[in-house]
């Protein structure tokens, strides 16, 4: 324990510097963070770190899945949800039985089971490598939207893919209406379950009265819980995670304060970007043994590489295949929704989809949850080689396609100048600060009509958001006066809630501004 806490000390640290490092030049901090696993596995004298494959979906997983659900816009969802599901659940079957296929056929071996946990493994995208890489440039809402959903769907579709292939491996077998029975119950009762506890967490925050500390800490277990739970009952604790994560994203107003959503957001992020970090490391650290059990059942590096390569190049021809049939789709069924581009910009939008398809930490922590034995005591057939190939797929899609999706975008340019309904990002945010200011000075004046004159504090408030500037002092913010502030930021909130269910208003700028307005009231409160 004294020798792996320092180290374990350290490798939160590299996370770290890495992603400052990553910033300041200009790319995806994941794109270094595989790089360093690689070249941390060349280091003599690392201690070996053991991780218990049932563990680690436990560990990894919930918590991925739940700050994806967290931060995603479900009214985007909603709105592309045909080509979101299509992606999430068509495509995935597709890419793994390409590679099922594709490995049964060409690596000595490997069985259409083994095959399609692979596929399961790798079919994937990464939704935070798509989003560290995307940073560097701009797309459209519906674009970000389309592979944030993707990814957050996809997850659940691949590791009930993942699952069954087990299931498949482990007993030798695959008996298609008892898949089809456990398939619908994993689904069914993975949503439901995950619903149910989400509703229950949300009578909880309300009924309780919780502090900011104690609903961060409840909001932490929570995902565990709702994986655990359905895990128990034999359901899918992804799907579990995911749409209750969605049930409570759409409510945060409802259960959590200012101060807890304000937390959320840090803590979330710095939890996830930690766990990130450390699951690209501890695959460095596991490979030099990944590459010994490798060659002992006969396979050597070089064989490992070309097949890595090989799957990686089938991933990739899927995933354009797919974005072009969806294209094709469009076009025939649903023209009204094709963005008024030239022929060539709307022939390229599919290949800058198609080439988003970077593979990231799902796919590590579904390879290391690969038991090591069977229920015989076997050792599990070409567990080794798997990991490798996925370690091989996730390198060479972080910084191939990691490193020229920015320069892909930039140079095609179809994605510039790209407004929806004639309005870009910034009118509309313009457009929403100003509704907001009239809303403001409209419940001012019909609430507290006769309160403003000659009170300096109320006139301060309207000095504040007519001006956009803080007054010199708060010697006016009486208790009276903080109380109508406190009401006038609710209404706001109010007002910006109808506002976002306009589908032409982005809900990132909304939930920008409804930021804007916790970190107020937090203010207000140490006035």
């Amino acid at each position: 324990m004294h020798t792996i806490l320092p180290f374990m000390l350290a490798m939160v640290a590299a996370v770290v510097l890495l992603e400052m490092l990553a910033a300041k030049l200009k790319i995806a901090y994941p794109i270094l963070l595989v790089v360093a696993g690689l070249l941390v596995s060349f280091i003599p004298g690392l201690p070996r770190i053991k991780v218990d494959p049932d563990l680690i979906f436990f560990i990894i997983m919930p918590p991925l899945l739940f700050e994806a659900s967290w931060s995603i816009s479900f009214k985007e969802m909603k709105k592309w949800w045909r080509i979101i599901t299509s992606f999430a659940f068509v495509v995935v079957f597709f890419t793994a039985m390409a590679v099922a296929v594709a490995v049964n056929y060409y690596i000595p071996g490997f069985s259409i089971a083994l095959g399609f946990l692979l596929g399961g493994i790798v079919a994937p995208p990464d939704a935070v490598s798509t989003a560290a890489i995307t940073r560097f440039v701009s797309i459209p809402r519906a674009t970000s939207a389309i592979l944030e959903g993707e990814s957050l769907l996809n997850d659940a579709s691949s590791l009930i893919i993942f699952r069954f292939a087990l299931v498949a491996v482990g007993t030798g077998q695959f008996l298609l209406p008892d898949a089809v029975t456990s398939f619908l119950w994993m689904v069914i009762g993975g949503a439901g379950i995950g619903l149910l506890l989400a509703w229950l967490f949300v009578q909880m925050h309300k009924r309780l009265r919780m502090d900011a500390s104690s609903n961060m800490a409840f909001n932490l277990i929570e995902p565990y819980l709702m994986y655990w739970v359905a895990e128990q009952l034999h359901c899918s604790g992804v799907l579990a995670v995911v749409l209750g994560g969605l049930f409570l994203s759409n409510r945060r107003l409802e259960f959590l304060d200012s101060e807890s959503r304000i937390q959320a957001i840090n803590v979330w992020e710095s939890f996830v970007f930690i766990l990130n970090g450390i699951v690209f490391l501890i695959i460095g650290l596991d490979l030099p043994e990944i590459v010994e059990g490798m060659r002992a059942s006969g396979t050597s590096v070089h064989t490992g590489i070309i097949y890595g390569i090989m799957v990686t190049a089938i991933l990739v021809l899927a995933r354009l295949i797919s974005a072009y049939s969806a294209m094709i789709a469009t076009y025939l069924f649903r023209p009204s929704v094709m963005p008024s581009r030239s022929r060539r910009q709307v022939m390229l939008i599919p290949l800058t989809l198609g080439w988003s398809g970077m593979r990231g930490v799902v796919s590590l922590a579904a390879a290391l949850a690969i038991p090591v034995t069977l229920e015989n005591g076997m050792p599990f057939p070409q567990r080794n080689l798997i990991l490798f190939i996925t370690f091989t797929v996730i390198l060479l899609t972080l910084v191939i396609q990691g490193l020229t999706l920015p320069l892909l975008i930039k140079y095609t340019g179809v994605f510039e100048n790209l407004a929806v309904n004639g309005t870009s990002p910034e009118e509309t945010r313009q457009q929403m600060k100003h509704g907001l200011k009239q809303h403001i000075y409209q419940f001012l004046k019909t609430k507290y009509d006769n309160e403003p004159n000659g009170n300096a504090g109320i006139e301060k408030m309207l000095r504040l958001w007519e001006e956009r500037a803080k007054a010199a002092d708060d010697s006016g913010m009486t208790a009276r006066n903080k109380a109508i502030f406190v009401e006038l930021l609710e209404s706001q909130r109010q007002y910006l809630t109808e506002l976002n269910k306009d589908p032409n208003i982005d809900e990132g700028i909304i939930r920008a501004q409804l930021y804007q307005i916790d970190l107020e009231e937090e203010r207000l409160k140490i006035i």
